[in-house]
């Protein structure tokens, strides 16, 4: 198992640990529902040891990672992003990405656990293009803060005036001897901003007394965050057997950016007005939340299958994500979830909650 680099210095916070996906990471610091609500309330950092950043650089760069990616990238400029997919042939999905424009070429950031295989695919599409991908994982890290308070406790860490103003826009900036790049980025639907910062330089920014004010936020609450947001996570909610339009990663897609791996079916899908499933949200009857897996259906016609599912104290129920027919995506139908022998009432709602 993969450790991150903070994983002694979370072992000295309290963290009681969990693997996920070939690493091992804080579930929790403490009480994950005080961890849940300092990040709805103030701000908290979260440790993403587990994504990891490419670099794609040379002077064929921009053209070929247009026809590699969902979105169009071909006009950003340094600074700015977008988020993405990366596609197979079939127009399902290998990774969802953030993409960002550096002077030198883009970082394209994803879980780490796809990396390895995103490059053997991105690689098989390298013929006669001048374009170089640099695994930067073994260098950088990345931990993020999240919350209302975010952006004002990170300018304190930092000492920064300013912080970046856009969804996805970055800046690299000076700090105690090191450069480490600043992102505005949300994994939980409140204001947040992703530190990728090099490796060496990491725990003595953890250890800094402004950063050490802020709570650390396990993957529990981190979780039921991401849920309530209605952000879909690869591995859980899509995989390499789902298409890019029956999700709900609208803003990953460009419909005029012309050619990309991928986008025949996308653009078919899109002339022909919809998919047969898409991912929706459901508020569920009872206190018990349903499992991955978890059969959605009307009387005996089976609609889809729950992928997520959390109490939320947002919305003081059960939620869950999951597949559902088209037939049934209106807001306000009523379905019901097969868990532990019953069938218990679900409500269709649209994303994000």
């Amino acid at each position: 198992m993969k450790q991150s680099p903070l994983h002694d210095f979370h072992q000295g916070n309290g963290a009681a640990f969990v693997e996920r996906n070939g690493w091992t990471l804080p579930d929790h610091f403490s009480d994950p529902a005080a961890e849940y609500d300092a990040v709805r309330a103030h701000a908290g950092w979260l440790d993403l040891a587990d994504r990891a950043v490419l670099e794609v650089t040379g002077p064929d760069s921009v053209e070929w990672l247009q026809g590699m990616l969902s979105n169009d990238v071909q006009d950003l400029k340094p600074g700015t992003g977008v988020p993405a997919a990366v596609l197979n042939i079939q127009g399902k999905i290998l990774a969802d990405v953030r993409v960002l424009r550096t002077d030198n070429g883009f970082l394209v950031m994803l879980d780490e656990p796809l990396a390895s295989e995103v490059v053997e695919h991105l690689n098989r599409y390298l013929i006669a293009d001048e374009v170089e991908i640099a695994d930067l994982s073994a260098e950088f890290s990345v931990v993020s803060i999240q919350g209302p308070e975010a952006g004002a406790r990170l300018a304190g860490v930092l000492g920064l005036d300013g912080l970046p103003a856009e969804k996805l826009s970055h800046a690299e900036v000076a700090h105690a001897g090191g450069r480490l790049r600043v992102i505005q980025a949300s994994h939980t639907g409140e204001p947040g901003f992703d530190l990728m910062v090099p490796k060496d330089h990491l725990q003595d920014l953890a250890e800094l007394p402004a950063a050490r004010a802020i709570p650390w936020i396990g993957i529990r609450a981190r979780e039921t965050l991401r849920i309530e947001a209605g952000i879909p996570r690869y591995g859980i909610d899509m995989d390499a057997d789902t298409l890019l339009l029956e999700t709900c990663l609208d803003d990953a897609v460009s419909f005029t950016k012309g050619c990309y791996l991928g986008q025949e079916t996308v653009e078919r899908i899109h002339s022909r007005g919809h998919v047969n499933r898409k991912l929706t949200g459901l508020k569920v009857e009872g206190a018990e939340a349903p499992a991955a897996g978890d059969s959605i259906v009307d009387g005996d016609r089976t609609l889809g299958r729950v992928t997520s599912a959390v109490a939320s104290p947002r919305f003081g129920c059960v939620i869950a994500l999951g597949y559902l027919h088209r037939d049934y995506l209106e807001p306000g139908t009523s379905v019901a979830i097969e868990h532990g022998g019953q069938a218990v009432r679900a409500t269709v709602q649209a994303l994000p909650f």
